[in-house]
């Protein structure tokens, strides 16, 4: 739905009723209700002739800033005159040169209907914004308009023009809302005040001194002279204010007012600001004289009101207004009007009529006067149709749900009403009017209930963790529902209010079930108590005694622990003194869910005293897995032992030992390691950690395993070899922390079985970034792992070959050519066969175009390596690259014919422009790879132009035409209709038939690329234009742009066969992917299958995106 401004709106549904009444009588209608006529004239000052141009109007468009009300505005606009003197003359065409004339307005026609609209936006040019403005702006409730009109001999009453409607706008210049008032002339509605019903007879000296009391002129008076010499400071006459009403300036009167120093500044002849306007003096001489002023005008003010509800025979001392906002309709007093003069809720458009125009008397309260018959039928059709909606909408919002619990399928079991066969069988869902009382509801469910002998009681049930409770049963009859304050899906328990399946049932919040739970020490078969905690469910009413737990779980005598965890301030476990046992659950503050913890007072091995520290939370109170991986032959394969986040690494080690009963010489020569989900060994944990210190979780897996674990000034490192490394291949290696690359290096082959290979250095150092692949190389083959920041757990990689010197790079050479759907290699414009014997080929899906029917694979073949100087330029590297043996095959003429791009992933990344710029200046890094693309002829690309491949689509085959090279210049703005219109120019097609849309390969999809997806924001509200190197399409040097000419081709999609069949592989790899993973987990899943108490689930997960814009 498009949104119009009032003043747009009007002049379109003007325009719309005319094209409508063409060819009726009424096709002049708007012309004779609106249509008005105003003449501009120039008068000469020398000769006095007159020049007049007549203007037409259908509503007068009147100035509001620098005016004080619509009668100053008419004024400036049709009775001052503009005088042209000076250097301004007026060029007279009787005398025939330049003279003084004067220039003035007049209103010659009046139309019967006089619309006005006041200008309340404007536009500041200093602050280059629009603004509303909100100054004062009166106008009045009738007009005499004949000292704005041409001379003529019409009845004075002529002129005479009444007001009857008034648009509001409510908001800013970017946006508000509209309501209207509109005056009832015909008597139609119900005008009466909710307050008038309340307070009929109102005292007009009563309503004088409440309007006196709230005027902030008033308020401010008395605090001053409450004052000393009457002064105070500005901002302690604001505090007063405060405390003497309750409610500051800002909240109160600042919307009418405004600032309270510039209200001061107003009422100068009562206040008097010193001159920094920090304190505020009240003038004694004004005082009396501005307070007697204020009293006569507010008696005015009164005098005017009625005395009493207007009624229907004084239409013009008492009119009917209402205010209309949206489906709200409210009377408002004339004297609401005013309201309306200023702020940021102001009058936007008058509306007058002329006072002769009457409606005859018997139209007064009759709103079928002078309708045709066929329209008072389909009036009468559509009332009809309105009553029974809103008889279907009554019944649907005095209706709710209320769902029965039948008694007798109900038993009391573990200290909760719970169903007998299944909750579906037991509960009736009922629909109910809520209007009816509850004797209609239980009469009701007699009539349901055939079946049912004796009383019938019904009452308030809910479900709480323990089951089914009764809270309150339901008296009085003759109550309706709502009276009741039952709510709509509220559970109703139907019973004869005493027992259910013979068992006395208590009722009430007081003894309402909570599901509490136990923790307490196991038993085992032999009666000795276990170090393993156990966790039970129970029930206890919430008027019980704590005490009553002991009797439950047959313990004679103990000690209880609460959990006070969600207290405010204190989080652990709190021991109930002896006194206090006899205490409610409620009462020590229990509720669904919390949890006791009991210890037998007989019971030594108390969980929780360790090592003269008392656990202070329930989270503490754990277990570590371990798993014997010592290769050593044993009767348990895991063990669980308990732990807390302070216990050492060394004592869990010793337990786990003695646990899987091994040898005790393994206490010296033994490690514990973390294992990940995936089943991995991670780094060695030393012994004199504790388990919060090893960043250790309870209920994660450890493995025993032999060898010590390294010191403190040892490092343990994973290593492997190349660069392509799978998980759970590496190898292992610990070494002094301050041993050096070189060093490492040498450990790492003579382990690998490689140590003649370090003859010639044809081997360095990697270290694995986050990605699992091959980071930077460890240059310094002098400096230490610790100088390097190597941390144990670190993965080092073994990569043959040797490190180029400081400051050079050693590059690796692709060539990269457009290759069709044959798989042979083609030029743009020409195709050149050549052969790929010396090197290897990479192929994979790529965003840069192919010259075949469909996106096609970039293969990349193998040239060689380059080893160069950072400060070489990018030509200097094109030319070295020419001199590798496979480039005398491609006849490529000059390095200027070559194009040259990074590699990333295995195909074309980054374009690299400005051959005369050095390679350390595009920040490639040690580990870059190019690729070199043949031209057909030379190219200087700009910094801000972008290369793209674009691909017509062929009509009706799914296919695309070859690929051609367009460069666009993104510096005029970057947008989607800058794009568009390039691709049209390129294509000589009409850029309002093409459609382009861009192409990623790695999801097969394809793009459009819109001009009209353009957004406003809703702070600043202006337009953000479609900036195309930003999210959703990232566009950048190499992608492919699908083109669509709509003159012969008008298939929405864009998507080729290719694309389908990429999109059915990618489900089925990720299928694939999925089993694996599953599989994976089922096989590591055995770390944990013998545990005693089942995991802890997992938090959820949440997706992560992350995007990184271009920094070209």
């Amino acid at each position: 739905m498009r949104q119009h401004d009032v003043q747009e709106l009007n002049r379109i549904l003007f325009s719309a009723l005319e094209t409508s009444l063409v060819g009726t009588s009424g096709h002049d209608l708007i012309y004779r209700l609106y249509h008005g006529t105003i003449v501009n004239q120039i008068v000469c000052k020398e000769c006095k002739n007159v020049s007049e141009r007549q203007e037409d109007f259908l509503d007068l468009t009147v100035a509001v800033k620098n005016v004080s009300g619509l009668e100053d505005a008419l004024w400036n606009m049709y009775v001052e005159e503009e005088v042209f003197d000076c250097d301004n003359l007026y060029h007279c065409g009787t005398c025939d040169r330049l003279v003084k004339a004067a220039k003035s307005a007049k209103l010659r026609k009046l139309p019967p209907f006089l619309t006005v609209s006041l200008l309340r936006f404007n536009f500041d040019f200093v602050k280059c914004e629009r603004y509303k403005e909100t100054s004062c702006y009166t106008f009045p409730l009738r007009i005499n308009l004949k000292p704005f009109c041409e001379q003529s001999e019409l009845d004075d009453l002529e002129y005479i023009y009444d007001l009857f409607s008034v648009i509001i706008h409510k908001g800013g210049c970017y946006g508000g809302h509209y309501h209207v008032y509109i005056k009832d002339v015909d008597h139609l509605g119900n005008w009466q005040f909710q307050e008038e019903k309340s307070k009929p007879d109102v005292n007009l000296k009563d309503l004088q001194s409440e309007e006196e009391i709230d005027h902030p002129l008033m308020i401010l008076k008395a605090i001053l002279l409450e004052e000393e010499n009457n002064l105070i400071p500005v901002d302690q006459l604001g505090q007063k204010l405060l405390k003497k009403i309750g409610i500051s300036w800002n909240k109160k009167y600042r919307k009418q007012h405004g600032p309270l120093r510039k209200f001061l500044q107003l009422h100068s002849q009562i206040f008097l600001l010193s001159s920094d306007e920090s304190t505020v003096r009240l003038l004694k001489n004004s005082s009396l004289q501005a307070e007697s002023d204020f009293q006569r005008n507010d008696q005015q003010i009164f005098k005017m009101l009625p005395p009493e509800s207007p009624g229907l025979n004084n239409s013009i001392s008492c009119p009917h207004w209402f205010d209309i906002n949206d489906s709200k309709v409210q009377p408002i007093r004339e004297k609401d009007i005013e309201q309306q003069f200023q702020g940021k809720e102001s009058a936007y458009m008058l509306f007058y009529r002329k006072s002769q125009l009457q409606r005859p008397p018997e139209a007064r309260a009759n709103p079928r006067y002078g309708v045709p018959c066929h329209l008072l039928n389909e009036m009468d059709a559509a009332n009809i149709e309105l009553q029974t909606k809103r008889a279907e909408c009554d019944s649907a919002n005095n209706t709710f749900e209320l769902h029965l619990h039948l008694g007798p399928q109900y038993h009391f079991f573990n200290g909760a009403l719970h169903p007998v066969v299944s909750q579906t069988e037991s509960v009736w869902d009922l629909t109910f009017d809520k209007r009816k009382t509850l004797g209609d509801l239980r009469q009701s469910i007699f009539q349901l209930l055939e079946f049912w002998e004796g009383d019938m009681v019904l009452s308030v049930a809910k479900l709480v963790p323990a089951g089914l409770h009764i809270y309150q049963s339901l008296g009085g009859d003759e109550l309706t529902l709502c009276e009741t304050e039952i709510a709509d899906g509220e559970d109703i328990f139907v019973w004869n209010g005493v027992e259910v399946g013979g068992v006395h049932i208590q009722t009430g919040i007081d003894c309402e079930p909570l599901l509490l739970n136990v923790l307490h020490l196991d038993t085992s078969s032999d009666g000795e108590k276990c170090c393993q905690v156990i966790e039970s469910p129970h029930v206890f009413p919430a008027n019980a005694e704590v005490g009553t737990v002991l009797t439950a779980l047959a313990i004679p005598a103990g000690v209880i622990f609460i959990n006070s965890a969600g207290c405010p301030g204190g989080e652990g476990w709190t021991a109930i003194p002896k006194e206090d046992m006899r205490k409610t659950f409620r009462e020590q503050g229990l509720r669904n869910g919390s949890s006791i913890l009991i210890q037998d007072s007989h019971d030594d091995n108390s969980l929780l005293t360790k090592e003269e520290k008392w656990v202070t939370s329930m989270n503490e109170i754990d277990w570590l897995h371990v798993k014997n991986l010592c290769q050593l032959e044993s009767e348990e394969k895991q063990v669980k032992i308990s732990a807390t986040v302070n216990t050492m690494v060394f004592d869990i080690r010793i337990k786990a030992i003695k646990e899987l009963k091994l040898m005790k010489e393994l206490a010296d020569n033994s490690c514990l390691r973390p294992i990940d989900r995936n089943g991995k060994l991670l780094c060695p944990v030393p012994d004199s950690y504790t388990l919060k210190e090893a960043e250790l979780k309870m209920g994660s897996s450890l493995g025993l395993c032999l060898g010590k674990a390294p010191s403190s000034s040892q490092l343990f490192l994973f290593f492997a070899m190349g660069s392509d490394v799978q998980p759970g291949t590496e190898m292992e290696i610990v070494v002094e922390e301050t041993i050096s690359v070189r060093d490492c290096l040498k450990l790492m082959l003579k382990k690998s079985g490689l140590q003649d290979s370090f003859i010639g250095d044809a081997w360095h150092l990697r270290k694995m970034d986050w990605c699992y692949e091959a980071g930077e190389p460890l240059c310094e083959e002098d400096a230490t792992l610790k100088e390097l920041l190597i941390c144990s757990g670190d993965t080092l990689l073994l990569i043959e070959g040797q490190l180029p010197p400081l400051g050079f790079l050693k590059v690796p050479i692709w060539w990269y050519q457009l290759q069709g759907p044959s798989g042979h290699w083609e030029s743009h414009q020409d195709q050149t066969n050549c052969t790929s014997s010396w090197g290897r080929v990479w192929r994979a899906t790529s965003s840069q175009g192919a010259s075949g029917n469909e996106p096609a694979q970039v293969s990349l073949l193998y040239l060689g390596d380059i080893e160069i100087s950072e400060d070489a330029t990018l030509a200097e590297l094109k030319s070295q690259a020419m001199t590798l043996p496979p480039f005398l095959e491609f006849g490529v003429p000059s390095p200027a014919h070559l194009r040259a791009w990074t590699v990333e992933r295995k195909r074309p990344g980054r374009l690299l422009r400005t051959d005369r710029q050095p390679l350390r200046e595009y920040k490639l890094g040690r580990r870059i790879e190019i690729c070199l693309e043949p031209l057909q002829k030379g190219e200087n690309l700009g910094p801000q132009d972008v290369l793209l491949r674009t691909q017509v689509r062929i009509p009706g085959e799914r296919t695309y035409a070859p690929a051609l090279d367009l460069v666009w210049n993104a510096a005029q703005g970057g947008t989607a209709g800058s794009l568009r219109q390039r691709v049209a120019d390129f294509y000589r097609l009409p850029v309002e038939k093409i459609e382009i849309a861009k192409y990623f390969p790695e999801k097969f999809e394809w793009l459009p690329i819109s001009s009209w997806n353009q957004q406003i924001t809703k702070r600043k509200k202006k337009k953000k234009q479609d900036y195309l190197q930003g999210a959703p399409y990232y566009l950048k040097d190499g992608d492919t742009i699908g083109v669509k000419n709509l003159l012969i081709d008008d298939d929405d999609d864009f998507s080729t066969i290719r694309d389908d069949t990429g999109k059915e592989k990618q489900k089925q790899r990720a299928l694939g992917r999925r089993k694996s993973q599953e599989a994976l987990h089922e096989q590591s899943s055995y770390i944990l299958s013998s545990a005693e108490t089942p995991a802890r689930p997992r938090a959820p997960e949440t997706s992560l995106s992350i995007h990184v814009g271009s920094f070209r």
